[in-house]
């Protein structure tokens, strides 16, 4: 199998709940919203495995962030990144999804660099939806993004469809956590270097932050995730 880092998302809804989980080379974990149809009355999270000894605690940020909160609200509720970053995309692709009928399934790949070159792709149930193709960070397929870094796809994004645009979404999102597959561990394993971008590098709590998750490379043969 061609090196590469691996994400599923599995959102699975019901008629008062829905739930969505995430597994990829550094992360396991899941997002139940319990709602009554227009407002979220309960905020339910499981972390199987996370990278950071103090992961565990964003379950309870995660639940102050949007329990209570409509629905139709939860894309613009805001406080990311005071929350787990991955739980909190799970929190608002859950609620875009919960009157939905059926299950929805993202595969991402992201390969390795290649002389400089690497490639994601995202499907959802199976079929493809979008590629993007980054040389020495600059963006170079599609072309409507041509020239951007994968930080600066905001313009491009907002032109798509809803659907497109979460997918959109998550491609980068992984293609930017891909970045660790090239970065040696010891120099990603002292939280105290980090902005506070996330629940772990808050101030006060990064300097407690262990290391800890353990990294499953899906490419080398682990097996591929199941989600839950």
């Amino acid at each position: 199998m061609t090196p590469a880092f691996h994400r599923h998302v599995l959102i699975t809804p019901g008629e008062s709940a829905v739930r969505t989980w995430v597994e990829d080379d550094y992360h396991h974990m899941g997002v139940t919203l319990h709602h009554d149809g227009a407002t979220i009355r309960g905020v339910e999270a499981e972390i199987l495995r996370a990278p950071w000894s103090t992961c565990p605690g964003a379950v309870a940020q995660l639940e102050a962030t949007f329990a209570g909160v409509a629905l139709g609200a939860v894309a613009t509720r805001g406080e990311k990144t005071i929350n787990c970053t991955h739980l909190h995309d799970m929190a608002v692709i859950a609620a875009f999804h919960a009157h939905d009928a059926t299950p929805t399934r993202y595969t991402i790949v992201v390969s390795d660099a290649v002389d400089g070159i690497r490639v994601a792709e995202i499907a959802r149930d199976g079929i493809h939806v979008l590629r993007l193709v980054e040389q020495s960070g600059l963006i170079v397929e599609p072309a409507a993004a041509l020239k951007g870094t994968l930080f600066q796809l905001g313009g491009w994004m907002a032109l798509l469809e809803p659907a497109e645009r979460e997918a959109a979404r998550l491609l980068r999102w992984a293609a930017i956590i891909a970045h660790g597959r090239a970065i040696p561990m010891d120099r990603q394993s002292d939280a105290t270097r980090m902005p506070a971008t996330c629940f772990t590098f808050q101030e006060g709590r990064k300097q407690r932050a262990v290391r800890i998750g353990r990294i499953v490379d899906f490419s080398a043969g682990d097996t591929l995730p199941s989600t839950k």
